[in-house]
């Protein structure tokens, strides 16, 4: 039960795209990442997700449009969405990720950028 200093947990890590767990809440999970350029299109079947930029600009993109987020501000993206985050112009953008802890990182899609586990930071 001490604060957790969102900035200095945003230093002690440098890869992108890999989600760090900083809490946990009943039976979700409070995470941050970096991103940078552009993920992997997918969905989560029985979870929502939520985002907060924490520091630059995310793209989220949808099948049918893409909604800007700005720092301070968050987008919920409700299960069985299909989405695509993204960041433009070489920008790292640093974001909180709230889930259930069930949440795959890219759904049922297998890629390169596909995380199983979450570090503990």
């Amino acid at each position: 039960m001490k604060p957790i200093n969102l900035k200095e947990k945003h230093t002690a890590f440098e890869a992108l795209w890999h989600p760090h767990q900083i809490a946990v809440v009943d039976d979700m999970q409070v995470l941050l990442a970096k991103l940078k350029g552009e993920f992997v299109w997918h969905a989560h079947e029985h979870e929502d997700e939520l985002f907060q930029v924490i520091k630059g600009t995310l793209y989220m993109q949808f099948r049918d449009r893409t909604e800007v987020v700005r720092e301070g501000e968050i987008i919920v993206v409700p299960k069985g969405v299909e989405h695509n985050p993204m960041t433009k112009n070489d920008e790292e953008v640093q974001v909180l990720l709230f889930e259930k802890l069930t949440t795959a990182h890219t759904g049922n899609i297998k890629h390169e950028k596909t995380k199983t586990v979450y570090p503990k930071i």
